[in-house]
């Protein structure tokens, strides 16, 4: 027989004539019992030495497409031809339900994002953090990862300890530190060592929806609680909760600090129900009046809170490292939960920061941040108590990269509706009901002000204005 075989591509001359005669055995051209070109004819045809055809063939051999009989030939094996008439679109494989819904197509890059949870990458240090990131790199190999195990690196558990020490007044030690990647990893582990599928999990509403989103994937029924001025609304709380979550210290998205009284209510409420408390500081080290209340994790006498944090606020949403610290009761499953799904992360990273907080090149960043921060937020206040007052009303909060604000009653313009017309002017916000797991008692809006330049700001926020109507 003749087989042609073209080679053009960018793949070395061997895989190039494999590849071709995979390809046509797969789709039927060389049918099953079929013998190949000889391969000094083959080579003499495609210009390639015989050992490079030789080799091909020994491939297509090794894989079982062909079988070779001396002193007769190369042969395309009956059961080579594995490549099924017609395929199903997609594949016949399908997700549990759960997961069956697509992600969509990312959205363009607004030209101002007013969106939550985005701190301003121009403002890290960026060159220290790769002289660290070097430095640590060099020093640190993957066999020190590994003897680290899944707790993390122990100078960053410790670094992380004695901050949370002296800025949250969290008392741990860096054997109760376990390093996670990003706060969402510990939330995964955390219901991986709890929750049984069916098991009930309490969240705020509105709050965080990829949270609520993990626990679902895991199996639990997720219940969404009310919150008021004064945070989580115990009272309200499902009597069969094998777990909530909260935002004490700055409840996302509202802004609103759970009273000191609500936080003993909700202690209490988890000892006669035998419940679990995971507690997001997410983003508390933005302060911008008087010092957060303790978290509820410094007055957890009955080991019930699991306290979560992660720098991706602080420092930038790229770097996926955060930690949990947890009663001593969970610690050994919690490690075995992370020894099973990653072993450990980046050992280079993880050393690198360290060092950054034992610089104290941390605590110097968030001042600088903290102060640009300050600016812009004054600027939204500004915004929301000027042009912006004649539709929106700020809900008091006090930390930070976002303000909530709810719609006037008289105004004819919802939420989406703004959020559409802005989007269409190059400003991304959200609404308030995105946050919400059914619609929001009222109608608003959630503002970030995290990653707009100081000096654009003024702009964004006047084109906010206008997707409003007048009246």
């Amino acid at each position: 027989m003749s087989f042609e075989v073209h080679l053009d591509g960018p793949d070395d001359l061997v895989v190039q004539v494999y590849r071709q005669l995979r390809e046509a055995i797969l789709d039927g051209r060389l049918r099953p019992g079929e013998r190949l070109p000889p391969t000094r004819e083959l080579a003499r045809a495609t210009e390639v030495s015989r050992n490079t055809v030789a080799t091909a063939y020994e491939r297509l051999v090794a894989e079982g497409f062909v079988t070779a009989r001396v002193g007769s030939g190369t042969y395309v094996e009956a059961g080579g031809g594995l490549r099924p008439a017609s395929v199903t679109p997609g594949g016949s494989l399908r997700p549990r339900p759960i997961w069956a819904s697509e992600t969509g197509p990312a959205p363009p890059v607004p030209r101002y994002d007013l969106r939550v949870g985005t701190p301003d990458a121009d403002l890290f240090p960026l060159a220290a953090w790769r002289r660290l990131v070097g430095r640590e790199t060099r020093l640190t190999t993957l066999i020190e990862g590994r003897r680290a195990g899944p707790a993390g690196n122990p100078a960053l558990r410790a670094a992380v300890a004695r901050r949370l020490g002296t800025a949250r007044s969290v008392r741990a030690t860096a054997a109760d530190v376990l390093v996670t990647s990003g706060a969402q990893q510990a939330f995964d582990l955390i219901g991986r060592v709890l929750l049984a599928p069916g098991d009930v999990v309490a969240v705020e509403d509105p709050g965080y929806p990829q949270v609520r989103a993990l626990f679902q994937t895991q199996g639990a029924r997720v219940v969404g609680v009310p919150v008021d001025s004064r945070g989580l609304i115990v009272d309200a709380l499902p009597a069969d909760a094998r777990l909530v979550y909260t935002t004490p210290s700055h409840q996302f998205p509202t802004g609103v600090t759970m009273a000191l009284a609500r936080r003993r209510e909700l202690l209490a409420w988890a000892g006669r129900h035998d419940a679990a408390i995971v507690e997001d500081d997410y983003d508390s080290e933005f302060r911008f009046a008087n010092r957060p209340l303790e978290p509820l994790h410094s007055l957890d006498a009955a080991g019930r809170v699991v306290y979560v944090g992660s720098f991706s606020k602080t420092m930038l949403p790229a770097l996926r490292l955060g930690f949990l610290i947890a009663p001593a009761g969970l610690r050994p499953a919690l490690l075995r939960a992370r020894e099973v799904t990653v072993q450990h992360s980046d050992p280079g990273t993880e050393a690198a920061l360290a060092a950054f907080l034992d610089e104290g090149l941390f605590a110097r960043h968030l001042r600088t941040v903290t102060r640009v921060y300050g600016e812009r937020r004054a600027l939204l206040l500004g915004a929301l108590r000027g042009e912006l007052s004649r539709w929106l009303v700020p809900v008091p909060s006090t930390a930070g990269l976002h303000l909530t604000a709810h719609l006037r009653p008289e105004v004819r313009t919802g939420a989406a509706t703004v959020v559409g017309r802005a989007a269409r002017a190059g400003v991304a916000v959200q609404t308030l009901a995105h946050f919400a797991m059914g619609p929001p008692d009222r109608d608003g809006l959630v503002i970030g002000f995290g990653s707009v330049a100081t000096d654009r700001l003024p702009v964004a926020l006047r084109l906010l204005s206008g997707c409003f109507d007048a009246g």
